[in-house]
């Protein structure tokens, strides 16, 4: 336990000079990729948020990788992540890479199928409805669970306003 809070004066510059070192191999990789890398648009987007997480704190705090083989595998990552980012222009690894939009209200009509399927309660939904201002069903014209997890709700004070189909082209019904 008197380990705990021992102070090594050398570890402490490795610790100090790897994350120096990490962290400017993610700002030029980041900067190298776009700003796609740290986006929430797809779980593999998620995945890629952590991995870079999870790697960038093994590479400072663990003795067992090096600085150098932080950065190759952090290079790594960032290669798979741009990898997929243009696979993802093909449909089918785009099928496989992202969860589709799941439409949760229909209108004022809640899909309780649907919010089975994205396990989103009741009171779920009326938060994010609440969070949206909606003070009534009328307004509603849809409740979309996004891919990233996120719920949007597309509403109008205007009840002859329409919404259009492209913006709900993708969703799942």
């Amino acid at each position: 336990m008197e380990k705990w809070f021992k102070l090594d004066e050398y570890a402490f510059l490795a610790i100090a000079l790897t994350a120096l070192g990490i962290y400017l191999a993610t700002i030029i990789y980041t900067r190298l990729a776009g700003k796609r890398s740290f986006s929430k648009m797809s779980s593999f987007d998620f995945a890629m948020t952590v991995a870079v997480g999870s790697m960038i704190a093994t590479t400072v705090l663990s003795k067992s990788v090096s600085l150098w083989n932080g950065i190759i595998g952090l290079g790594a990552v960032y290669i798979l992540q741009i990898g997929v980012a243009l696979l993802r222009r093909f449909p089918i690894v785009q099928k496989i890479v992202d969860n589709a939009p799941l439409l949760l209200m229909d209108g004022q009509e809640i899909l309780h199928e649907n919010l089975k399927k994205a396990r989103v309660t009741e009171e779920d939904l009326r938060s994010k409805l609440r969070e949206a201002n909606v003070i009534s069903l009328n307004q509603v014209r849809a409740v979309v669970f996004e891919t990233t997890g996120d719920i949007s709700v597309l509403h109008t004070e205007d009840e002859d306003e329409k919404l259009e189909d492209w913006l709900l082209e993708d969703v799942e019904r």
